[in-house]
C-alpha cells in the first residue's frame, strides 16, 4: 500500500527522499489557489521563477507576468497572488502563459523537483488530486509551502483533507505528521473559513483587505484538473 506523508516546511525537505515519490505542493493562501484557477480559466502553462528579475523579463516573451513579495503585488507585474485576477476579466488571460513568482509558494515546487512527479495542489482541486494520486498508485509527500519557512495552518489542513480522501487506499497512519493533519482536518473540516481565521496568514490576509481571497481558496473541488510540472513548465493534466 502506497504511503502519504506530509513535510510541514520546504526547509525540512532534506530530511526526505523524494526518488521516486510524487511530490504535492501546496500553498493555499494563495499561490497553488491562484495556479489551478489560471490553468482552469484558460491559460496555457505558468512558468515558475524564483525572483522578480526572472519573471519581468519573461515579459519580452509575451509572458503575463504574475508576483507577490510579502503578500502583495509586486511593482511592474501584470498580476498579483490572488485567483481572483484570474477570475476579474480585468486582466485577459484566456491562451496566455504566465510566469510567476511568490514569497512560498513558488519556492516550494522548484525544492520539490527531485521527486518523481511535482502536482499542484489546492481545495480547489481536491478530488482531481486525490484520483490522480489513486491513479498512479505510488507514494506521496505533501509539500506545505508555509510562511518564510515556518509552519502554517491552511497548507496543513490540506494534507490532512487529502490523507481524509486517500486513507481508504493509501497509508495515512505510519506518519506522525500525517496524522497530526488528519486530526486538525476533523477539527476544521465543519467549517474551514472560521477555522482558519485564528491562523497568521488570514490575519496577515485581512490586513491587506484580501478576506475574500481566503473564502475562494477553502472551497472544495470547484475544478477537475490536475496541474502538474513538465520541463521548467505548470501545464495542465
Amino acid at each position: 500500500m502506497p504511503t502519504l506523508d506530509i513535510c510541514f516546511s520546504p526547509d525540512l525537505l532534506p530530511l526526505y527522499d523524494l526518488r521516486g515519490r510524487i511530490a504535492v505542493v501546496v500553498d493555499i493562501l494563495r499561490a497553488t489557489s491562484s495556479i489551478v484557477t489560471a490553468l482552469a480559466q484558460g491559460v496555457t502553462h505558468l512558468v515558475p521563477v524564483e525572483t522578480l528579475a526572472e519573471c519581468r523579463a519573461l515579459a519580452a516573451d509575451n509572458y503575463l507576468t504574475a508576483a507577490e513579495r510579502d503578500g502583495v503585488q509586486a511593482e511592474g507585474v501584470d498580476l498579483g497572488n490572488s485567483p481572483f485576477g484570474y477570475l476579474n476579466g480585468i486582466v485577459p488571460v484566456q491562451g496566455r502563459n504566465v510566469a510567476i513568482t511568490t514569497t512560498n509558494g513558488t519556492r516550494a515546487m522548484h525544492l520539490s523537483r527531485a521527486a518523481n512527479e511535482v502536482v499542484v495542489g489546492a481545495f480547489l482541486n481536491l478530488g482531481a488530486v486525490a484520483d490522480f494520486l489513486r491513479q498512479q498508485g505510488r507514494d506521496v509527500i505533501v509539500v506545505c509551502a508555509g510562511w518564510k519557512g515556518h509552519f502554517c495552518l491552511e497548507d496543513t489542513l490540506f494534507g490532512g483533507a487529502l490523507a481524509a480522501r486517500l486513507a481508504p487506499d493509501f497509508d495515512v497512519t505510519s506518519s506522525d505528521a500525517t496524522l497530526a493533519a488528519l486530526d486538525l482536518w476533523e477539527k476544521a473540516s465543519p467549517d474551514v473559513a472560521a477555522y482558519l481565521l485564528k491562523s497568521a496568514h488570514v490575519r496577515r490576509l485581512n490586513r491587506l483587505e484580501a478576506h475574500k481571497d481566503m473564502e475562494f481558496c477553502v472551497r472544495q473541488d470547484e475544478y477537475n484538473l490536475v496541474p502538474v510540472w513538465r520541463e521548467g513548465k505548470i501545464v495542465k493534466l
